[in-house]
C-alpha cells in the first residue's frame, strides 16, 4: 500500500504560532522535535514530518483498515540519510514502512510505502 501527502509550510508555521507547544506536543514526538529544531529550516522539517505522518496514516488505513493518530507515528531523521518510520502502536510494531520526505521553500511532500518482510509491496 502507498500513501502520499503534501502540505504548505506556511500552514504548519501558522499552527505553531497560534497553538505553540500544545500543537507541537500533540503532533510530534520529543525525538522529532529535537531533530527538527537542529535544522536550519526547522519549520520545513516539521512540515515534512506532518506530510509523512499523513502519508503513513493513509497507507496503514488502506493496508490494515486501522485509523492512526499522529502520535502513533514517529519519523526519525539521521542527517543526510533517508528518514525512518517507527509505528508506536503495539499491533503495528512489525509493519515495515518506507518513507520519502522532501521540502522546499513553500511545500513539503511525503510518500509512504508498506512492504512485506521480504521487501515486496503489500
Amino acid at each position: 500500500m502507498i500513501g502520499v501527502d503534501i502540505v504548505s509550510n506556511e500552514r504548519i508555521k501558522k499552527a505553531i504560532e497560534k497553538f505553540g507547544e500544545r500543537f507541537l506536543k500533540r503532533i510530534y514526538t520529543p525525538l522529532e522535535l529535537e531533530y527538527c529544531k537542529k535544522q536550519a529550516d526547522w519549520i520545513a522539517c516539521l512540515s515534512a514530518r506532518w506530510a509523512g505522518k499523513e502519508a503513513v496514516l493513509k497507507a496503514v488505513y488502506q493496508s490494515k483498515g486501522i485509523v492512526l493518530k499522529f502520535s502513533d507515528i514517529e519519523i526519525l531523521g539521521d542527517f543526510g540519510k533517508p528518514a525512518k518510520v517507527r509505528l508506536l502502536r503495539e499491533e503495528l510494531k512489525n509493519l515495515h514502512v518506507l518513507i520519502s520526505l522532501s521540502h522546499e521553500r513553500e511545500y513539503s511532500v511525503a510518500v509512504a510505502v508498506i512492504i512485506n518482510s521480504k521487501g515486496g509491496f503489500l
